[in-house]
């Protein structure tokens, strides 16, 4: 059947598939993702990923930290940044990835969300070939690229996590909070995901406290799920967090020997080891790529 072109200029939907498998196997890039999620909001979640990403900084690796919180976007404030443009711009077709990335505090790279990424089930052949395309760009761009997904357990969040090299669990010793990041774990279990999936526990009181509800997550996951839920770490409660976030300035730059920014030193130190231990061939764009095929 002779398929006339679309609107895009593209021809039919086996010939943009076609050129998307292209991409992917012209890609070389062996980018690592971290993707940080949590059960419910309102456990630090954003405030862990925006730090964690500068300490692996810290450590000469080329990051990329991209906010896909869409109910709750706020890495931008967190690091004092304004950026006109965002992943929307790019999957619109609008801008190229290099012109959406803006410099942020700690050497990193940051990318905003949008409403275009909340709508990745929903895709027109052109974003997605977009998407796809800028997504791979990034392998050239960055060493680590930190996701900072929504919290819950939506499609959308869950298809980006499963193609991770890393799930970041972000959770509070509080029951609730406790109780949603297993229901996060379970529904991560559920996927054919070759991740690996650590636990941070935030706002502990204490080491102790900590350490329990971890043990807690992982004895759970390990009796009804039948799989290994790591403990990544932990971060204490501390006044500093709050002070830094009225400044504007992440708290491991701001107050670097404080109590929190000592426990997230550790996180990304623990990140480190696990995420680069095993470097595989494949990409986290590479499997992110085939969820669209």
């Amino acid at each position: 059947m002779h398929m006339e072109p679309d609107a895009t200029g593209m021809s039919g939907t086996s010939d943009q598939a076609d050129r998307l498998r292209a991409l992917v196997r012209e890609s070389r890039g062996v980018s690592r993702l971290v993707a940080v999620t949590s059960g419910k909001g309102g456990v630090g979640k954003t405030n862990l990923a925006v730090n964690a990403a500068i300490c692996l900084a810290a450590r000469g690796q080329r990051v990329v930290l991209i906010d896909a919180d869409l109910g709750l976007a706020n890495a931008d404030v967190l690091l004092d940044v304004k950026a006109p443009y965002n992943l929307g711009h790019v999957i619109s077709g609008e801008k190229n990835i290099d012109e959406v990335l803006v410099d942020a505090p700690g050497g990193i790279k940051l990318i905003l969300g949008t409403s275009g990424v909340g709508r990745l089930a929903n895709l027109s052949e052109f974003e997605r070939h977009n998407l796809v395309q800028s997504m791979l760009q990034l392998e050239s761009l960055a060493d680590v690229v930190v996701l900072d997904c929504a919290a819950g357990i939506s499609r959308n969040v869950i298809t980006f996590a499963a193609a991770a090299d890393h799930v970041l669990v972000v959770t509070t010793p509080e029951p609730t909070a406790l109780t949603d990041a297993y229901a996060t774990i379970k529904v991560l279990s559920r996927e054919r995901t070759t991740a690996s999936i650590g636990t941070v526990v935030n706002l502990a009181t204490n080491s102790s406290e900590a350490r329990s509800s971890a043990a807690r997550l992982s004895e759970v996951a390990r009796r009804f799920l039948r799989m290994d839920v790591d403990n990544t770490g932990y971060v204490l409660k501390d006044e500093h967090v709050a002070l830094a976030v009225r400044h504007r300035v992440p708290v491991i730059l701001r107050y670097p020997r404080s109590p929190a920014s000592t426990c997230l030193a550790a996180v990304a130190n623990t990140l480190a080891r696990e995420t680069f231990a095993g470097r595989s061939e494949d990409s986290f764009f590479r499997r992110v790529a085939n969820f669209f095929f």
